[in-house]
């Protein structure tokens, strides 16, 4: 074996293990699966209304920041159920055929996830109608005056949609699901139970005070959660004896660069653009972006969210302003004195 050949496999079989670990903290019940309590209730009537009457569970849509549980709670709806699930990517489906052998391939009941489904080619979109609402597919084989309609019957299966841009999912596609979900932050308690239920499962010791440092720095969000104790467990097991306590959770944290608002080197350095470069702002989303040489869509999906829920950032008409709260953050003087 070569040694590029040992690198991808060693490569491989990290991934797999991280991939094995996220799928074994997934919950395995509704009574494991903490927060978003009224998603959850009204999810629990749809699926339970759906086994009485023997049908498949209507077509539902997920949309919320990414890491907030979209995947989870599908996984889940599949395990009550008792009925297989298979997992997609919206922009990989590319042609007609692509659909049609994903669709045949489910069974009475299953359920089809497409994450990122406000990515889906416009042109699969007009296929993906007739399939949600009358479980049939129509393609057309050949071109011009050769060319014909074939109808392909599909089994009765669901769809769940999950998307962390609902304002770019088209309206057509939109009204076909039957129910659409909102999936917000979690607040801090719920993510110390979070972590708590994993680090139970991953076997790693840590006591209160440095579950309150972890949740802390979480931005309110599970994923990250989960990440951040693998995370400190791994310098507790380098840098300590492999217990986690607060003084080994500040050290981690200090070592990551993270503040005790869970702020990365990244997020901050959006904040000193706006302050520093643009005087506090209002700064359009564009210059922002060249500005800190960070993709648009990045600061709207991965960075905005959070700093707005901290109240680091308003977006104006005019743009984005730093508040008074971040320059406070960042030991920065104000020299606008701009109280927001």
């Amino acid at each position: 074996m070569t040694k590029k050949m040992e690198k991808d496999s060693l490569v491989n079989s990290q991934k797999n293990d991280e991939e094995n670990l996220d799928s074994a903290l997934r919950p395995n019940n509704w009574e494991e699966y903490i927060g978003q309590e009224k998603i959850k209730e009204n999810v629990k009537i749809m699926v339970e209304a759906a086994k009485k009457r023997n049908e498949p569970l209507e077509h539902l849509l997920f949309y919320g920041n990414p890491g907030l549980g979209k995947t989870t709670l599908s996984y889940l709806i599949a395990k009550e159920l008792k009925v297989g699930i298979k997992t997609i990517a919206g922009p990989t489906i590319e042609k007609t055929g692509d659909l049609a052998a994903i669709l045949t391939n489910l069974n009475e009941g299953d359920i089809l996830f497409i994450d990122e489904c406000h990515r889906i080619n416009k042109n699969i979109e007009e296929f993906i109608y007739p399939a949600l609402e009358d479980f049939k597919l129509n393609l057309i084989l050949g071109k011009g005056p050769m060319a014909r309609t074939m109808e392909l019957k599909l089994p009765r299966f669901t769809l769940i949609g999950a998307t962390t841009r609902l304002a770019l999912l088209s309206s057509p596609l939109r009204n076909r699901f039957g129910a659409i979900f909102q999936l917000n932050f979690y607040s801090p308690q719920e993510i110390e139970k979070i972590i708590r239920r994993s680090a139970e499962i991953l076997n790693i010791q840590a006591d209160d005070e440095a579950i309150k440092i972890i949740a802390q720095r979480s931005r309110f969000t599970p994923r990250i959660a989960n990440r951040l104790l693998k995370r400190v467990r791994d310098f507790s097991q380098v840098k300590g004896t492999g217990i986690i306590n607060k003084k080994i959770a500040e050290q981690a944290f200090e070592f990551l660069e993270i503040d005790n608002f869970g702020l990365e080197p990244s997020d901050r350095k959006i904040l000193k653009t706006i302050i520093e470069k643009f005087n506090g702002g209002p700064v359009g989303l564009q210059a922002l972006a060249a500005a800190s040489s960070e993709e648009v869509d990045t600061i709207l999906d991965v960075y905005e969210p959070y700093l707005m829920q901290l109240g680091f950032i308003e977006r104006t008409p005019r743009g984005r302003i730093a508040t008074q709260k971040a320059y406070q953050h960042l030991n920065l003087k104000n020299s606008n004195q701009r109280l927001l």
